[in-house]
This record gives structure tokens, sequence and C-alpha cells, in this order.
């Protein structure tokens, strides 16, 4: 496009989102879904974070993290939700371009803060189950609160690169995204002048950001197992699995649905699987994450048992 071609396009002020539009008479069903998916998260993360605030026994690294996952579970998931409820009702689903930013930010920043707090997770398990003498030195209050800030000054120093650049671009049209939210590469296609330098420090996130902690915590998992396999005992190896295995959990699915999400192949395109999967990335991932912890976690589960008797008590 040259630029008397771009001069003479309209500036784009508001984006329309193509994502559901295929089903307009499941929108009250879709409406139903997500909120029920939006209130457990809501709950289960709260009841989480407020079970490790009351239990003494809870006053560990290993549930100081959870608390903050769970924060940011809450964080990540009212970034998009919200805005997606209200779209049900509405016949033109828009978002204005400051609020495609702003969605920008905010999804980038929770995305990437995830990915290296789940890293520092791992490395809490590895100093815990591999250097178990050492560990109240390796993670002290100190080191906990240093890992959980450079998490999330990791995850908006990224968020923050990627929204600035992509402020810059110049979108003359069309203003539809097929999706239900705004994320990086779908500006990228809206642009109209050069998008070569979004696109390489995108790539180089990806490979920092995105595959650095992925890598550090699989060879972590890679020690800690190895560790675990040299116990002689069964019932010591099953007591040291058991304190790793739901963050294990929570790393595949989080991870997996990353990868699944951003780097499946592109054969061919299909707005519903599409919208499926960021579905299952974006919004399932969250609410999955206490579900997990509170299955597979002995004490979250008493925790929460403990909370909920209170709860009861006080209310009758």
């Amino acid at each position: 496009m040259t630029p008397f071609e771009m001069h003479n396009q309209t500036d784009v002020t508001e984006f329309i989102f193509l994502g559901f539009s295929n089903h307009p008479n499941l929108q009250g069903l879709f409406f139903l879904v997500f909120l029920v998916i939006y209130l457990t998260t809501l709950l289960g993360n709260t009841l989480i974070i407020m079970a490790i605030r009351i239990s003494p026994a809870l006053q560990t690294p290993m549930y100081y993290f959870l608390s903050n996952l769970s924060f940011l579970d809450i964080c990540y998931t009212s970034t998009s939700i919200p805005v997606m409820l209200v779209n049900f009702f509405r016949e033109k689903k828009t978002i204005s371009y400051e609020g495609c930013l702003s969605q920008i930010f905010f999804l980038v920043t929770c995305a990437g803060t995830e990915g290296v707090l789940l890293a520092a997770m791992a490395y809490d398990r590895y100093a815990a189950i591999c250097h178990p003498l050492q560990y109240p030195i390796l993670m002290s209050r100190k080191v906990c609160v240093y890992l959980v800030t450079g998490s999330w000054l990791c995850g908006m120093v990224n968020s923050l690169t990627h929204t600035v650049l992509a402020a810059t671009l110049t979108l003359c049209g069309p203003n539809q995204i097929s999706h239900f939210l705004c994320d990086i590469p779908l500006l990228l296609k809206l642009s109209c002048s050069d998008t070569s330098i979004n696109e390489s420090v995108l790539h180089a996130a990806s490979a920092t950001i995105g595959l650095t902690p992925c890598l550090f915590t699989a060879v972590s998992y890679i020690l800690i197992i190895s560790a675990i396999l040299r116990i002689p005992s069964a019932q010591g190896r099953s007591k040291a699995f058991s304190t790793c295995a739901s963050h294990l959990s929570v790393v595949v699915v989080f991870f997996g649905m990353s990868n699944f999400n951003y780097d499946r192949p592109d054969v061919g395109y299909n707005l519903d699987i599409d919208i499926l999967i960021s579905v299952l990335f974006c919004v399932v991932t969250p609410m999955l994450n206490p579900i997990i912890y509170s299955l597979r976690n002995k004490e979250v589960k008493g925790a929460l048992a403990r909370q909920l008797r209170f709860s009861g008590k006080a209310s009758a």
C-alpha cells in the first residue's frame, strides 16, 4: 500500500469480534457456559488464596507461589471473559482500539508471568527434593518474594514492549478480528504498515519468555524424578512425588495448551477450531488449576474443608 493510499484509508477506532459468530442461535447457551466457567474460576482461586492465608500449615514457599498463581489466574480470566459475556448480548461484538490494546497488555502480562512463575515453582520443588537440608536457605522468604516479583516484571516488560510496538502500527481496515479477544498476531494481520520489527520481537520473546521457562521446568523435573527414583523405599518415593504431582499436572496443562495454541501447524483455517483451542488455553486452564490442586493435594483439601466448615458455622 502506497503512502497516499494509506492516507486515504479510515483509521480504525474499534474492532469487531467474529468469534462465535458462526452460531448466532447459541449465544444464550454460550453465555451460560462461560458465566459458569468464570464464576467457578473466581470461586476456586479465591478459596485457595483464602485457605492459604488462614491456614498455618500452608505458610510455606510452595503455597506462597500457589496463592500468587491463583491471583494471576483470576487476573488472566478477568481480562477476556467479562468482555466476551457482554458481547453475547450485542449484535455487533465490538471493542474499542484502546480497549484492545489494554486487553493485549494484560493478557500477555498474565501469560508471560504464569510461565515464569511455574518455572519458579519448579525450582522450589527441585530445591525441596534434591537439596532438602539447604531448602530453608535456598527458598527463604526473601528469595520467594524476589522470584514472584521477577516473574511479574518479566511478564510486564515483555507485554509493555509488545503493546507499545502494536500501538505504532497503522491500522487502515478491515477492523474485523476472527476471534473473541485481541492478541498480537491478530493485530499484525490487520496492519497496513511494516510489521517486521513486531514479528522479530515476537519471535525473540517466544524464544526467551516462552521457551526458556518451559525448558527450565523440564530440566528441573528431570533432576527431580531422577532424585525420587534413587529413594530406597517405595513409601518415600510416593511421598516425594506427591509433593510435586499437582504442580507437574498444572505445568503439563499450561505449557501443553500454550504450545498447541500458538505453535500448532497452520494447515487450513477453521474459525470454530481456532476458537475452541483458545478457549481451552485462555478460559479453561485458569479454572483447572485450583481443581487440580484441590483434588491432588491433601493439605489444600484439608484447609478448604476447614474453611467451608467455618463459613457454614459463621452463616448459621
